[in-house]
């Protein structure tokens, strides 16, 4: 049995053990382990849950015998279950620890945001907003907090050091290094897509 096989045993096993968990199917645990992990990621992302918790406990009650409002109950419990501690507690952790930052923090958001401009540059080259994602998920993990937390602290530091706002100078550099090479991926494209209609005509 490998690594990940255990570990999705143990997440299972967890799982219908949980109050809620002892009442449902193998399908609906795994269905609710699919949104516990959404949730989990929605509140790194913004430090929010209770929309999206709304939003997947009517969509998983939709073809189930029970309403949006018990969906909610066990969505819940299957998080408690997995994650060992409630989305409360999740969402409380990360937001503690943004208010108790250290002040290295700052050096190394600076660092992460200075990392933006050299993702954009260098091949493969990549939008803004996908390095900008990308240093905050970076930052966010090494330091506990959501990733608008890290975006945060990420602009505050780089506006403070080069005098101008990250979001500015992020999409300059993607104007004179991303979009070039992005529109002659979609200009080549086209032309292989036309070559294969050329192709498809001749041959009927």
């Amino acid at each position: 049995m490998t690594k990940d096989t255990d570990e999705q045993q143990t997440r299972m096993q967890a799982a219908r053990e949980s109050f809620s968990g002892k009442t449902m199917t193998e399908t609906q645990i795994r269905q609710c382990l699919g949104i516990a992990g959404i949730l989990n990621a929605e509140i790194h992302r913004s430090g929010s849950f209770k929309e999206s918790l709304v939003d997947y406990a009517h969509a998983f009650a939709r073809n189930e015998k029970f309403d949006a409002q018990r969906a909610e109950v066990m969505i819940r419990d299957i998080y408690g279950a997995d994650n060992g501690e409630t989305l409360n507690q999740t969402r409380e952790r990360l937001m503690a620890t943004e208010e108790t930052l250290p002040e290295a923090a700052r050096a190394r958001a600076l660092t992460c945001a200075e990392t933006i401009g050299q993702l954009i540059e260098k091949p493969p080259t990549q939008p803004f907003y996908q390095a900008y994602d990308r240093a905050a998920v970076t930052l966010a993990t090494e330091l506990k907090i959501t990733q608008t937390g890290a975006k945060a602290l990420m602009k505050e530091t780089f506006e403070a050091k080069h005098g101008k706002e990250l979001y500015a100078h992020g999409k300059e550099l993607e104007e004179v290094y991303h979009k070039p090479v992005r529109e002659a991926e979609i200009a080549a494209r086209k032309a292989e897509q036309l070559q294969t209609r050329s192709r498809s005509r001749s041959m009927s």
